[in-house]
């Protein structure tokens, strides 16, 4: 069965996720990305790419920049409202959202309570009535909620006295929002259509947690979606069936997956519905996806602090409008961490040890081909190999320690084929390929290889 535990200690130990600045004692919730572990990243954002804007015929792609222009965060909102309830416990010193801290206390008592939307002092009054004791060291001793803002501030100018105080922006949306007007004129298009983003983020999270399911530095993959507002219904059934698909069709056990919409106190203030696709993880449900229909609320805003057009003309009527907007916004580290999980078997084998191997699928394997000599004296005809094969897949050449603790290390890396250089290759121009589910093993001539792993890694 697999644990967070399970799953830290393979990522370490197989190059997948290092803890960041571990070399002087780390940073709390910082997490490096190793050989096998970026490998995974780039496959999950190229497949997100080609799914959500190359293969849609109506969504463009943008690059924006992080640091904008403080006013934009004005006009979204999040200057004056993007906080989190926080909470501090007097004994031992540690910091808590309250709101989490209630969730996973009646969560623990198989009590799934809503408390979206509540006020500080509603939450406060929750701790009190219920006893809810301090995470850390179960006491009952805490501060007064207090708001917490969640951007990272810092300062642009080249001396202190000049500088001025901007933001680490905290999602990628508003990027998109700030170029409407230019990529509608720039690339001939009016609503409905959608911009693609993918882009690092930033949030001072209270209580980051559970490996790398909630960090502070994050990579989010958003599309937003412009239509006229009497579309939006049918856009936003549209991408919340495009988002499972996704994940179904990239070996996710349905089973492990949920699309579960909020109810009215969970919306937020610029949303008339939104739907998170839910996964399954040892620790419990956790959102991955969320599909947003977020009204006409972010261009009225910008167009309002702004003071410039943001409108769109019907091409029928030519009477100007303000777009409706859906958001399918994911995290890449979350859905990582999903794959991860979702991947991760433990198979016991007739000599009585045990086999781990990550189940990805093929388009999501880090490493998509292993080339193992059989012996050292057999590396040069591997590393031929190898140099055939790594133009089109990621391959590893691997000729360290037996054939069987390398098939194994394959195995847990994800690796779906392995490529076996034997003393008869030479002669017949043949190697055995190992199949990573089934153990199996067929003699192929390398000639046919290119063909072979052309249909097992056809998309």
């Amino acid at each position: 069965m697999v644990t967070m535990d399970k799953l830290v200690a393979l990522s370490r130990n197989r190059g997948i996720i290092f803890a960041g600045s571990e070399l002087y004692g780390g940073l709390a919730n910082t997490w490096d990305y190793g050989p096998i572990g970026v490998e995974l990243k780039n496959n999950i954002k190229h497949l997100w790419w080609v799914r959500f804007v190359q293969a849609q015929p109506l969504v463009v792609g943008l690059d924006s920049s992080i640091l904008l222009n403080p006013q934009v965060w004005e006009a979204s909102g999040h200057v004056g409202g993007f906080s989190d309830p926080l909470i501090d416990c007097r004994q031992c010193k540690n910091r808590f959202r309250a709101d989490n801290m209630i969730e996973d206390f009646f969560a623990q008592k198989g009590d799934a309570r809503e408390i979206a939307g509540l006020s500080d002092d509603e939450l406060r009054g929750i701790i009190d009535e219920e006893n809810i004791p301090c995470p850390g060291c179960g006491g009952h001793n805490f501060t007064p909620i207090r708001k917490f803002n969640l951007m990272f501030q810092t300062y642009q100018g080249v001396t202190d006295e000049n500088a001025t105080p901007i933001y680490l922006r905290p999602e990628t949306a508003q990027g998109i929002f700030l170029n409407f007007r230019t990529i509608s004129r720039a690339a001939r298009l009016t609503p409905p259509f959608g911009v693609g983003q993918i882009g690092k983020s930033f949030r001072n999270e209270i209580t980051p947690g559970n490996f790398i399911f909630r960090t502070r530095e994050f990579e989010q993959m958003e599309l937003e979606f412009f239509c006229p507002g009497e579309e939006a219904d049918h856009w936003y059934d549209y991408w919340r069936k495009e988002c499972m698909d996704f994940l179904l069709e990239l070996g996710v056990k349905n089973e492990s997956l949920r699309m579960r919409p909020h109810s009215q106190e969970e919306l937020s203030h610029y949303s008339v519905a939104t739907s998170d696709i839910e996964y399954l993880f040892p620790f419990g449900w956790g959102e991955v996806w969320g599909i947003a229909n977020r009204t006409d609320y972010d261009l009225k805003a910008h167009m309002s602090f702004s003071g410039k057009d943001l409108t769109a003309m019907d091409p029928v009527t030519n009477e100007k409008y303000i777009p409706y907007v859906i958001e399918p916004s994911v995290g890449v580290e979350r859905l990582l961490l999903m794959f991860l999980a979702d991947a991760y078997d433990e198979e016991d084998l007739e000599d009585g040890s045990t086999r781990v191997v990550l189940r990805f699928h093929p388009l999501l394997a880090p490493v998509k081909i292993g080339v193992l000599p059989l012996s050292k004296k057999l590396t040069a005809q591997a590393e031929e190999l190898f140099r055939k094969l790594a133009p089109l897949y990621n391959a590893e050449l691997d000729d360290r320690g037996s054939i069987g603790k390398r098939y194994r290390r394959f195995d847990e890396i994800g690796t779906p084929y392995c490529v076996t250089v034997d003393f008869q290759t030479e002669e017949d121009g043949c190697v055995t390929v190992r199949d990573r589910d089934t153990m199996e093993q067929v003699r192929l001539p390398i000639s046919e290889l290119e063909s072979f792993f052309a249909e097992k890694f056809r998309p």
